[in-house]
């Protein structure tokens, strides 16, 4: 059976909506089972029985309302929340000596999970307001206050408040993380953009600066333009207003994502690319390209990237070592990590002319090599000796794909 991985929206928050449901049927079966263990001190049993029967009904079919944020309305909190009142209320009904033993209520800590319902729904203020309720229904209860009533009242206030306040700052942090999620989905959308530019349109915008140049006249000029474009165009993309796609407003809307293997025979689990296939095109007169005898497989999205960010430093032996430049590549395939090395014996790369070629907008080794290594998760080094050449390391990791597959 093929297995793949899907993305499921949870929330923070749902453990909360779990335990509320465990807590209000186990409640439920406690009530019941103190009343009928209690029952001869009734004098009204079938007030009891009455009360604890439609608290089962409403307990049991309520469940799905207490299963997310969604489902619980206000309309249910409000029903619920009557219902707990209720049942405080009419127990002296059954229990004329409950207003002068400090005995459990009908509803006994069934009634918290009503007003711990109003805390994970709206916060430590809503349940301040549903345990204030609570609180003055026990008072009229009792008929007067005692150190035991004051005492449960209190506790379920402070516990009501204390979790809705718990609530609140992990909404919070999940829109903060959301928003923090979204922004790095668009800075990376936009540095993907950045670096297609570069490898495309800005590369293209150079060799026409450079051959209008060497044939003069009328192409001189264009390629003055065309060099005044370049500038313009990596002065934007440098500046980060290249736009990018747009995000999904799920993250906006404080859901936090997780993959989940499943187990699902329609899932299509990309095939492995063979990375000597992309990389053997580049092999040439002046380029020697040296791999292993097996296979070296990446996923298509790691091996389309390494392949790239490879021809991306091909491109800058050629601009800047010169068309008479030696260039080699070296594939290594290692057990957890693929390596490809490209070396040329150019005049190599002055100290600082990085940076500085970073400040002018010359984005090349900053954006399509580093970006693309740093978004696949590997790393790239650049060395280079005045006079000796320069190598680039490139490191990718083999990146398990769990049950669903993994590339070895």
């Amino acid at each position: 059976m093929a297995k793949g991985v899907r993305v499921v929206r949870m929330s923070v928050e749902q453990p909360l909506w779990r335990a509320l449901t465990a807590y209000r049927v186990l409640t439920m079966l406690y009530a019941i089972l103190l009343a009928a263990f209690g029952g001869e001190k009734y004098e009204r049993p079938w007030v009891a029985v009455v009360f604890l029967a439609a608290m089962a009904v409403w307990t049991l079919a309520t469940l799905p309302k207490v299963a997310g944020a969604a489902a619980c309305t206000k309309r249910f909190l409000g029903a619920d929340l009557t219902l707990a009142l209720i049942g405080i209320l009419v127990t002296p009904l059954a229990d004329f000596q409950a207003q002068h033993v400090d005995g459990p209520t009908l509803p006994s800590i069934w009634t918290a999970g009503s007003v711990l319902a109003f805390a994970i729904k709206g916060g430590w203020r809503w349940a301040a307001f549903a345990s204030t309720f609570v609180a003055v229904a026990n008072l009229i209860e009792r008929g007067a206050p005692s150190r035991d009533t004051l005492h449960n009242v209190l506790l379920v206030w402070v516990a009501s408040i204390a979790i809705g306040y718990v609530v609140e700052v992990a909404r919070a942090s999940e829109r903060t993380l959301a928003r923090a999620l979204e922004i790095e989905a668009a800075t990376r959308e936009r540095e993907r953009l950045a670096r297609d530019i570069h490898d495309s349109v800005l590369q293209v915008l150079a060799m026409v600066q450079r051959r209008g140049t060497a044939l003069g006249g009328e192409a001189a000029e264009l390629g003055r333009m065309a060099g005044e474009q370049e500038v313009a165009l990596r002065t934007l993309v440098s500046s980060g207003l290249v736009p990018p796609t747009r995000v999904s407003e799920d993250a906006a809307e404080g859901a936090v994502v997780r993959a989940v293997e499943t187990d699902d025979e329609d899932t299509d689990v990309p095939a492995a690319t063979d990375l000597r296939a992309l990389l053997a095109p580049h092999a040439g007169s002046r380029v020697t390209f040296a791999e292993p005898g097996a296979p070296v497989l990446l996923s298509p999205a790691a091996a389309g990237e390494l392949a790239a960010a490879v021809g991306a430093a091909l491109d800058n032996v050629r601009v800047h070592a010169g068309e008479d430049a030696q260039a080699w590549i070296l594939v290594e395939d290692w057990p957890d990590e693929v390596i490809v090395t490209v070396r040329d014996d150019g005049p190599g790369i002055p100290e600082g002319r990085l940076a500085q070629a970073e400040g002018e907008g010359r984005l090349g080794v900053a954006l399509s090599i580093r970006g693309r290594l740093r978004d696949l998760g590997g790393t790239a080094e650049l060395i280079s000796v005045p006079g000796q050449g320069t190598e680039v390391e490139l490191k990718v990791p083999k990146v398990s794909r769990g049950k669903a597959g993994s590339v070895r």
